[in-house]
Order: C-alpha cells, then sequence, then structure tokens
C-alpha cells in the first residue's frame, strides 16, 4: 500500500489517490434537508448542522417554563379554591 511519490507529484496528490481507493463504500447518501450536505440515508441526525432528520428521531421538546409555570398557578388556585368552599 506504500507508494512512492514522483518527483513532480505533492503529498496532496497522493493523498487524492488515497481517497479515491477508499471511494468503495456502497452506502446510499441523501442530501441534508438542511444543509444540503451529504449524508448517509440511515443518520438520525446530519453530522455538519447537527439538526435531526426526522421529528421521529429527535428528542421530545420541553414546553417553555412560562407554561409549566402557569399550569401550576391554576392548580394552586383551584387547591384554594376548593380549600375555601369546605
Amino acid at each position: 500500500m506504500n507508494r512512492q511519490l514522483a518527483d513532480d507529484e505533492s503529498w496532496d496528490e497522493a493523498d487524492d489517490w488515497r481517497d479515491a481507493d477508499n471511494d468503495d463504500d456502497d452506502s446510499p447518501t441523501i442530501p441534508c434537508p438542511y444543509c444540503g450536505r451529504e449524508i448517509y440515508e440511515d443518520a438520525p441526525r446530519c453530522p455538519y448542522c447537527g439538526q435531526y432528520i426526522s421529528d421521529e428521531d429527535a428528542p421530545a421538546k420541553r414546553p417553555p417554563w412560562w407554561v409549566i409555570l402557569g399550569v401550576l398557578l391554576c392548580l394552586c388556585a383551584i387547591l384554594v379554591w376548593i380549600a375555601a368552599g369546605l
């Protein structure tokens, strides 16, 4: 696998030669819908931009803090209303 460089050949050209030999991958690729770079079809998220490819693979999103606080305040108001009625 060691190859001698010719006098007029640079290291970059030698690397291109090695990369051309390693293109035996038959893994299907698709363009990322967000950044457009080629990614493996089975990838759950893009390794370049970090976006999840589908909503099914993305982690569940939490509601904003103000929604949680509003629900808790409503529950407290209901408990106070029930306690005042007894």
